[in-house]
């Protein structure tokens, strides 16, 4: 990190997708104009704090299945957002300590609390970065990235309610095919992402909000989704509703709360 990339002004006049996310997680590092956006999707969706909650969840779940069940021991979270504890590489570091992490994410606010991120175990290795999953070459090609990961071993890429942010005309299907392009056989990909498809209407409301506020969106169907998958092999039950994710507790809420699928697959 240098010390322009420290010293970029934050732009308040508009909100942001990762600090609203802060906001629906109950964080306290938003500002009043996040407050105000989440809230109007808040408004129009009031399940989006119990979609938020199963989204983090679903990365908890699958950061332990990559790592104890595939042999997962390195990780590349685009979209990371603001840091909330447990962070992925303390989930990942919990089940094998030399598990390395890089996070990547374009909001200046999560460069700020980036430290947060890089404190890892002695064994293991941790880094942030600051790139946009729209341009996957710079992101691949940081220095950074490739002083923590070693490309030619497995990598587990991680895409948690991101893809939703990257609309049809911005090519998103071929910017995780280029993702997983580099990534050698055993690598993994987990996706979160948020749908429709139990509720259009709340979710074309959600979108009009989003889009309003300069943040274009495409909420997807379960299909749509499951084309991110293509080519890998899906790991049981499948693209699932978040909740339904090989679940490790009792969730009472309902589809059309949690509004989200997710899946993880392995590069053959």
């Amino acid at each position: 990190m240098t010390n322009s990339h420290a010293a970029r002004d934050i732009d308040t006049s508009r909100p942001h997708s990762a600090r609203m996310y802060d906001y629906y997680l109950g964080g306290k590092d938003h500002f009043e104009v996040d407050k105000l956006a989440a809230e109007t999707v808040a408004s129009a969706y009031p399940a989006i704090f119990v979609c938020a909650r199963e989204n983090r969840a679903f990365m908890h779940r699958a950061t332990r299945v990559l790592a104890q069940e595939h042999g997962i021991r390195q990780w590349l979270d685009i979209g990371t957002g603001i840091p909330t504890e447990p962070n992925l590489h303390q989930v990942a570091q919990s089940v094998v300590p030399e598990a390395r992490v890089v996070y990547a994410d374009n909001d200046p606010l999560v460069l700020k609390y980036a430290e947060r991120l890089m404190r890892s175990t002695a064994q293991g290795r941790t880094t942030y970065i600051e790139a946009d999953v729209n341009d996957p070459a710079a992101l691949l090609e940081s220095p950074a990235l490739a002083e923590v990961l070693n490309l030619d071993q497995p990598v587990a890429l991680s895409l948690n309610a991101l893809m939703h942010f990257v609309t049809d005309a911005q090519d998103p299907y071929g910017i995780v095919d280029r993702l997983l392009a580099v990534l050698p056989s055993g690598s993994a990909l987990a996706l979160s992402h948020c749908t429709p498809d139990f509720d259009p209407a709340t979710w074309q409301k959600v979108t009009d909000i989003y889009t309003s506020a300069g943040t274009p969106v495409q909420f997807r169907s379960k299909d749509d989704v499951a084309r991110f998958f293509s080519g890998l092999d899906l790991l049981d039950p499948g693209i699932a509703v978040g909740h339904r994710w090989r679940p490790d507790g009792d969730c009472d809420a309902t589809d059309a709360e949690v509004s989200l699928w997710t899946g993880v697959g392995i590069k053959p």
